[in-house]
Order: C-alpha cells, then structure tokens, then sequence
C-alpha cells in the first residue's frame, strides 16, 4: 500500500517551517559574530598584557608573601564555569559540562543561562555581561581566596580556535605560580613594594581574566550556534528534497491506482 500524501505534506510543511527557524538563527547569529570576535580579540589582548605585569610580579622573591600566591593542599577549589545562554549550538554547553565533571567537589560559580539553570545559580547571561560584574565577582573571590576560604579558582569555559572548532578549556589563576623565564629586567624598581603592588593588582587580574573569558565565550556561542544552523539547514533541506520525492511516488502510486481502479470498472460493465 503507497504512503499517505496527506501525512508527507504535513512532514514537508514541518520540515520547511524548521527550515526557516534555522535560517533566522543562523543569520542572527552571523550577526553577531563580527562584533563578538573583536571584543575576543581585545579581551586576550587585555587579558595577556595583565598576565605578563602580574607574572613578572611574582617571580620576585617578596611577592611569596602574598596572600595570592599561598599553596594549600586541603584541595578546595571554586570553578567559575562559563556556558552559553541558550541551546542549538551544536556540542557547545556539553563539551564545558563534561569537562566540568573531573573537577568533583569543587564549588561551582556558574555565568551564563544555561550554566545557571543546571547549577542552581542566579541567571547570569553571558550576552550583556559587564565589566562592572566582572570586577565585583572578583573582588569577592580574592577577598575571600586571601581569608584561606578556599584554595585555588580555576575557569572552565570555551576556547576560541576557529569558526568551525571551539575547544572546552580549564585555566587556573589563583593561586599565581610564577613563571621562572619571566624575563624581568633587574632595573626594574616598583613603589612602594613588589608585595603590595601584586596584591593591588590581584583583583584587575582576575577580573581582566574573567572578562577575556566571557568574551570568548560568547564568540564560541555564536559561532558553534552559526555551524550548527548551518548543518541543521543542510540537512532539512535534504529532508525537503526527500520527502518530496517520496510524496510525487505516492502521489503518482495513487493516480495510476485510481486509473487501474477506473479502467477495471469499465470492463466489468461490458
């Protein structure tokens, strides 16, 4: 028995109305992605001029005093976990989840709708986040990082590689670990000490990070969403084309069935 065309219209009409959705999201998110990347762009920039001041820092010998270069083992740890502010963007929000499930135990700072939503924080959007925001959560963790109420922050979010590759990613940044090829110049002198310019710089540092992270966080949303409309266009296309092919066969199947129908009719009347 032929399939019913009235079942394979609905199916198309389905398929085309998905179709449309896909595209609409695809160009918003196109959008969006130039302006995206140049935030990106400008928060590593930003990002990595202040790891440079803050590393050059803490290779001098004073800056081991400081509250934010001090090494606990009792392994408390806080992650600020970056996702995206809605679905359809391919293995975007799954690839952070996933990457965040090796870190058990650890308290979880969620930034981003979906981030929020799965670990019970207040919505926070990726999309619209602020500097100011940015500043005031850091503030708050070296306040409380400096106190020993925890003992080391790590951000787990999304790495910018290309349009088409975005890469979960954990960095650390407190504790600071100087790094031993820093490259400070001996003539260097800081006022009024190496130890009390580092703990002022401590919170722009981890709000700068913060920031860089968001920023490319959000780039990697628009640009996995892009792909993935991109793909699911492709392939509802396809699915159009397939359907419609299935639906003239049934189509025809009918015809020639009423036809055969009709012509049997005739000859039963002779």
């Amino acid at each position: 028995m032929g399939e019913d065309t009235k079942s394979l219209r609905t199916r198309i009409h389905s398929v085309d109305s998905t179709l449309h959705l896909t595209k609409a999201m695809g160009l918003v998110a196109s959008s969006k992605i130039r302006r995206a990347n140049d935030a990106m762009y400008k928060g590593r920039e930003y990002a990595s001029s202040l790891r440079k001041i803050i590393f050059d820092l803490a290779s001098c010998c004073e800056c081991k005093k400081s509250p934010y270069m001090r090494v606990n083992g009792t392994g408390r740890m806080r992650i600020i976990l970056i996702a995206g502010d809605r679905g359809l963007c391919g293995g975007y929000n799954v690839n952070v989840f996933r990457l965040a499930k090796e870190y058990t135990g650890a308290e979880i700072i969620p930034i981003g709708k979906r981030a929020c939503e799965k670990y019970k924080g207040d919505i926070t959007p990726v999309e619209g986040y602020s500097s100011a925001k940015g500043y005031e959560l850091a503030k708050r963790l070296c306040e409380e990082f400096a106190r020993g109420e925890y003992d080391s922050l790590t951000i787990i979010s999304s790495r910018y590689v290309s349009v088409m590759l975005q890469e979960a990613s954990a960095m650390q940044i407190l504790p600071i670990e100087p790094i031993k090829a820093s490259g400070v110049s001996g003539s260097v002198v800081f006022e009024p000490d190496e130890t009390q310019i580092l703990n002022a710089a401590a919170v722009e540092y981890v709000a700068g990070i913060i920031m860089a992270a968001v920023r490319e966080s959000f780039a990697c949303e628009m640009s996995a969403r892009r792909m993935a409309m991109d793909s699911a266009g492709k392939n509802a296309q396809q699915m159009i084309s397939d359907l419609q092919l299935r639906y003239n066969r049934a189509r025809q199947g009918a015809i020639t069935q009423e036809i055969t129908e009709i012509v049997a009719g005739s000859g039963d009347n002779r």
